[in-house]
């Protein structure tokens, strides 16, 4: 068996990766005591005892955490911030191109994706690289959530029963554009600049949607949204963790979409709607899965050359 560790084990990553154990017969989770959870030199001896470390920690301690790796076997799976645009650091979006899933598999330090960078970058890197997309294109994304992606803090606040009614209405945030997403859907897409961007969070538990518009009049050639939208399709042909909706399925589903469809799953759908003029090209999946714990599982079973899907929900 495969010995794990996961540092950080506490938080809101940490518990939903320990979950996707339960039933695993060919992993050992290597367990720490809560005393000293935070004692480095206890730290250092687990994660160099594992076969993969899972880092589930703020930016800075994450950095810390792997200046303790002296096992050159030992592979890393950070899923914070701080090493996604890193060299030396594999990103771990297995489905980004034919290469990646090599990359990752072949890889000791795996910088797992943001959850708003997935849905943006699941839909706006295949039209960049099939030539639809220009980079210089002045792109927005719009993005809903649920109110897990604020992680401990925020989800005490929005599931306190004496929490101020403020918590029932969308909490829109991101104004100063430098949310910490940001960078990573400028880096790993190729584009020249970082999308206008507007996330907000409201009250339900988990399930995203990320929504990038365009006009069709200021892309590369000119495409129908079902072109586009088989276009992308092709690009995904042979991923079974993501999928493209038929086009007019938001028509089937009433006109609407809701934003927590996908929620306790692990996969991701794409959208592609609008008109011959101007198209939306929207993700959907859960935040906590195919935006977090679940991508940092499949990119282990990726690592340890077994079926992806292995303890996921697809």
């Amino acid at each position: 068996m495969k010995k794990i560790f996961i540092d950080g084990a506490e938080g809101t990553t940490g518990l939903k990766i320990k979950e996707r154990f339960k039933d695993r017969t060919d992993i050992e989770i290597l367990k720490i005591d809560s005393e000293l959870r935070k004692d480095e030199n206890e730290i250092r001896k687990f994660i160099n005892a594992s076969d993969i470390t899972f880092l589930c920690l703020p930016d800075a301690a994450a950095i810390d955490a792997v200046k303790l790796v002296d096992n050159p076997d030992t592979v890393i799976i950070d899923t914070s911030t701080a090493h996604r645009t890193a060299e030396g650091w594999t990103y771990g979006f297995p489905e980004l191109d034919g290469a990646q899933r090599g990359k990752i598999a072949a890889s000791k330090r795996i910088a797992n994706p943001g959850c708003y960078a997935t849905g943006f970058i699941s839909v706006v890197n295949p039209l960049v690289q099939m030539g639809l997309l220009p980079k210089k294109y002045p792109l927005s994304c719009f993005a809903v959530s649920g109110y897990s992606g604020g992680g401990k803090k925020l989800i005490a606040q929005y599931e306190d029963e004496a929490r101020d009614k403020k918590f029932g209405a969308a909490r829109m945030y991101g104004w100063s554009q430098s949310h910490k997403h940001l960078k990573e859907m400028k880096f790993i897409t190729g584009i020249d600049k970082e999308p206008l961007f507007s996330p907000l969070t409201t009250d339900y538990f988990s399930g995203m949607l990320v929504q990038v518009p365009l006009f069709t009049d200021m892309l590369l050639k000119k495409a129908s949204p079902n072109e586009i939208r088989d276009m992308i399709t092709d690009y995904y042909k042979n991923e079974k963790f993501i999928k493209v909706a038929p086009f007019g399925a938001d028509a089937d589903k009433g006109n609407v979409i809701f934003s927590d469809e996908m929620s306790g799953r692990d996969d991701l759908v794409i959208y592609v709607t609008g008109n011959d003029d101007r198209i939306v090209v929207a993700s959907s999946f859960d935040n906590l899965g195919k935006g977090a714990s679940g991508a940092a599982i499949q990119n282990m079973n990726i690592v340890l050359g077994i079926d992806e899907a292995t303890g996921l929900v697809i």
